[in-house]
Formats: structure tokens, C-alpha cells, sequence
């Protein structure tokens, strides 16, 4: 008898379509399709695979996610994209997923607390494996419990969820130490000959800037100097460079002989305005920032900072939110180690 060759239907060709083409169950196309738990004989495994192939067949993700109760897909929430910090936790993010075969969507907040909370609770109807909620906390935010509310709903429904910036509400983290970090730098700076500090930075209620500016202070302080003014803007390279330009028309910049970024990306917008105005980074005023992302060793004099390892942090987190025998409660701060250059020399006194 001549065997009868299975078409499949009109559209997108079904899981019933390759079974069918395949000539075996449902469950066993299924099985083999969505790597189930459960074995497949060798033989079956080559014949669904082929049939899938022939017919262009894609996993209906959605459909998997109603069947697992999740889908193989991790949701990362950042402030910006084009923040060189952020695009390094990304890619550690990113790494991470790979390696657990996964993917990652990204949502931005633009560190707005409440569109945070609507990407959270969008992102919980997709059902993704885990969440890691990135950007800096923001004090007396007031969607916090709601945020919380979200998060531990999606942990009691078997999600994992991680901080990629401070803990909150007792939900695990992984983060840099920015507040020792600072301190070093304060320390290191203060022993080479600087006491007065101006500092632009994002706003005060940004967790970081807080624990940033806080550890600069007692840094400095170890040999007597000191912060004499903080001008806070949007905490981006636009921002450093208003805040700059504002210490220079207010003539603030002349009392202090070290300016402090709140993060690289602030720190190159601060020295474009320093020599917009004819000041020279590095000789007229040193300068340094946080974070090292990538640029800071190519602008012109190189940038002192902090380095912390962004790709690695992420890829820290990412690791323990889809490993489901870690426990997601620990709050893991990350160390930095202050890197000395041209934009900091030492100071002759």
C-alpha cells in the first residue's frame, strides 16, 4: 500500500501538524518539542525534529507558558539603554541567559518609579522565568509596596525575582558596594593632596547618589577634607554637564580642587563643560567618577573612578534568579577598586 504523504493545515502549521507528518502522538512531538523531562527513543526524536524542520514550525511561546506556568524567558527592567552602566549589566545578563537557554526582554523605566511598577505588572502577564528589577532605589518612593506586592506575588506563582541595585522588603540582590567604593576613592584622592570636593550627581533621593556621596565624604575626611558643594541634575552625561556649567557661572568651581561625578557618564559631560569654558580637566581641576564603564580610558586626560564588574554583576544575578535551588534572599553587595588616573594627579602642597 503506497503511503499517503501528511500536508499541513492552512497558516501557521500546529504541534498536531508535526505529529502527524512525523507519524507518532501528540505527546510525543510535544515531548520532543518542548524538551520535556521525559525521554524520547533516538529514532522518534530525528523524525519530529525533520517534520518541524519541513514545516517551519515555531514554538507557540505563549501556549508553553499556560502548559509550564512560565516561559524561557528572563525580563530585566533598566532605567536607560543608553547608559554605558546599564548596557554592561545587560551584558552580563545576556551571557547568563544564554548559557540557561534562555532569552531576555528589557524594559525601561527612565527612573520613573510608576512606570516601573506598570512594566512589572505587564511583564508578570507574560510569565517569564524570572525578573530582575535594575536602577537605583528611590527613598520615600511611594509605589514601593505595590512594587513589593507584584514581586512577591510573582515569587509565590513559582517566579524568581532579584535586584540588580538595593534590596528592598527583604528580596535578594546583587549590587556594587557603592558606599566603600566611595570611600576609597575618598581616601586614595584625600592621600594625594585633595581636600575640597564639588560633586555633581543625580538627585539625592536616587539610594546611589546617597550611598556614593555619603562614602566620598568619609574618604575625604580621613585627612581632613571634605565636600563643599553638590550640584544634582539628571544622572546622565547631559546632567553632569549642566551641573558643571552651573558651578561655573556661579563661580563654585574656583573654591574646590577636585570635581566628583556621581558616574562616569556624568563625569565626560562634566569635563566637556569644564573646556567649553577653559578649563582644563586634570590640570585646572582634577576629576573622577564611578562605575569604569568603557569610555573612561579614552577621553582625554583618562578618567579616575571606581571599577565595578558591571558585566559580571549581571551575570551574577541572572545566575542565581534561574538557578531554582539558590536562595533569593541574600543581599550580595559587590566590592570596586579605585583606578588612578590622568584626571587625578597628585596634588603638590
Amino acid at each position: 500500500m503506497r503511503k499517503t504523504r501528511t500536508r499541513a493545515s492552512s497558516g501557521n502549521p500546529t504541534l498536531t501538524d508535526v505529529a502527524a507528518r512525523a507519524g507518532v502522538s501528540l505527546a510525543t512531538a510535544s515531548r520532543v518539542l518542548n524538551d520535556s523531562d521525559r525521554k524520547v527513543g533516538r529514532e522518534h526524536r530525528e523524525r519530529v525534529l525533520r517534520a518541524a524542520s519541513e514545516l517551519d514550525y515555531r514554538t507557540d511561546l505563549s501556549a508553553q507558558a499556560m502548559a509550564r506556568g512560565s516561559s524561557p524567558v528572563l525580563a530585566l527592567l533598566v532605567s536607560s539603554i543608553d547608559d554605558p552602566y546599564f548596557s554592561a549589566l545587560a551584558a552580563g545578563v545576556a551571557d547568563s541567559a544564554h548559557s540557561h537557554g534562555v532569552i531576555v526582554t528589557i524594559a525601561i523605566t527612565a527612573r520613573d518609579s510608576e512606570r516601573e511598577l506598570t512594566s512589572v505588572r505587564t511583564l508578570r502577564g507574560q510569565r517569564p522565568r524570572a525578573i530582575l528589577v535594575g536602577g537605583s532605589r528611590i527613598s520615600d518612593n511611594p509605589h514601593t509596596d505595590a512594587l513589593l506586592a507584584e514581586l512577591r506575588g510573582f515569587a509565590d506563582s513559582g517566579g524568581r525575582t532579584l535586584f540588580l541595585s538595593q534590596s528592598v522588603g527583604g528580596l535578594g540582590a546583587v549590587h556594587p558596594a557603592n558606599t566603600s567604593g566611595a570611600r576609597e576613592l575618598g581616601t586614595e584622592i584625600a592621600r594625594i593632596g585633595y581636600r575640597r570636593a564639588a560633586m555633581v550627581t543625580g538627585s539625592g533621593s536616587l539610594e546611589t547618589v546617597a550611598e556614593r556621596t555619603e562614602g566620598l565624604r568619609q574618604g575625604l575626611a580621613t585627612r581632613g577634607g571634605g565636600i563643599s558643594v553638590v550640584e544634582s541634575d539628571s544622572f546622565d552625561r547631559s546632567g553632569g554637564y549642566r551641573a558643571t556649567l552651573r558651578l561655573i557661572r556661579s563661580g563654585g568651581i574656583r573654591d574646590v580642587d577636585v570635581l566628583c561625578a556621581g558616574n562616569d557618564f556624568m563625569a565626560v559631560g562634566a569635563m566637556t563643560a569644564l573646556r567649553d569654558n577653559g578649563i582644563q580637566p586634570g590640570r585646572d581641576v582634577a576629576v573622577t567618577g564611578f562605575n569604569d564603564i568603557e569610555t573612561a580610558a579614552d577621553v582625554t586626560p583618562q578618567l579616575t573612578t571606581v571599577r565595578f564588574p558591571l558585566a559580571a554583576i549581571g551575570r551574577q544575578a541572572a545566575d542565581l534568579a534561574l538557578d531554582p535551588t539558590a536562595p533569593l534572599t541574600e543581599d550580595v553587595c559587590v566590592p570596586g577598586e579605585v583606578i588612578m588616573r590622568d584626571s587625578c594627579p597628585p596634588l603638590a602642597r
